[in-house]
């Protein structure tokens, strides 16, 4: 405390009453910023955390699609799961469906989009064109293909001259679920990638010029280290969508599993033991698992990103 030369008493701030008062304030920031957040926790919980939990009892039970009469197994289902050759068979399948599109639509996104990017001419229509597919419903896109993959009247075998099986024989079924996948998925990606590269700083390609770096050096260098952040994050949501696919691979196959079963997925088998089976509890098992799967991929894209990113450092 101090006095100045007319007398005033000056009283020093006390750090507890600032301190006090950063409280109060924060306690109301959160009070009134809780209102704003409240729907979505609620929709959150009611949509998402609830169906887990339901989920999760159901798996340690034998209930049917009734739901009437329900034991409680324990952990039976799971370990009759993990021995359950047709479910590592649908695993396997949607896994091998992944390692197909993933690189295959990470590099077709990334080449459209370069496309629409340095084309001066008609470019909005090209725009279009790239993502419009990804409008359309996943039964539209699926019957579509399945027409264009008619053995000897569909486009495919007439384009290409040959009448091949694509839709009947295992050796092609898959393939014809990732091209249909391709065409009406790429579309998303290639808008990720056309917003990274217009976001790419122009003075870059011009230092790079002034160097003498010509257009190989130039992408080389300069865009694909600019596209390393969003590249990682299509790969990480083509990945999780993949390992899901269903409607396009059950539309194309008539609502089965494909020739000698090479087309069923773990989602469409999931759906197989609960709706068809009527075994519910069985099923809920599956889908924990599969869960714990899709969980522990996305844990590991961000465990990367974030050594990536503390290397960088």
């Amino acid at each position: 405390m101090t006095t100045t030369s007319a007398g005033t008493v000056i009283r020093p701030a006390r750090a507890g009453t600032a301190a006090g008062t950063a409280t109060v304030r924060r306690k109301q920031g959160l009070q009134h910023g809780g209102w704003f957040v409240a729907p979505f926790l609620a929709l959150f919980a009611l949509f998402v955390v609830w169906p887990l939990l339901r989920g999760l009892h159901l798996s340690l039970t034998d209930a049917n699609i009734s739901g009437e009469g329900a034991r409680f197994v324990g952990l039976d289902n799971y370990r009759e799961a993990l021995k359950d050759p047709l479910m590592w068979d649908a695993l396997g399948h949607s896994a091998y469906f992944t390692l197909l599109v993933v690189p295959c639509i990470t590099v077709m996104a990334f080449l459209l989009a370069m496309l629409a990017h340095h084309t001066e001419r008609g470019t909005r229509l090209w725009r279009l064109c790239f993502f419009l597919p990804f409008l359309l419903p996943s039964t539209v896109a699926a019957n579509l293909w399945q027409w264009l993959f008619n053995p000897g009247t569909g486009m495919v075998d007439h384009v290409l001259g040959t009448e091949t099986p694509w839709l009947t024989d295992k050796s092609y079924a898959m393939l014809a679920v990732v091209v249909t996948t391709l065409w009406w998925t790429a579309g998303f990606s290639f808008l990720l990638y056309l917003a990274a590269l217009q976001g790419i700083p122009a003075h870059l390609y011009e230092a790079a010029e002034l160097d003498g770096a010509n257009a190989w050096h130039r992408m080389a260098h300069v865009t694909l280290p600019m596209l390393r952040n969003i590249t990682g994050l299509v790969v990480a949501l083509q990945i999780l969508a993949s390992l899901q696919v269903f409607d396009q691979a059950v539309v194309m196959m008539d609502f089965g599993p494909g020739p000698e079963e090479s087309t069923r997925t773990l989602v469409q088998y999931t759906l197989e033991q609960g709706f068809t089976s009527y075994r519910v509890g069985y099923a809920s098992a599956i889908s924990i698992i599969f869960f714990v799967i899709t969980a522990a991929v996305a844990l590991a894209r961000m465990r990367l990103l974030r050594n990536r990113e503390e290397g960088g450092r």
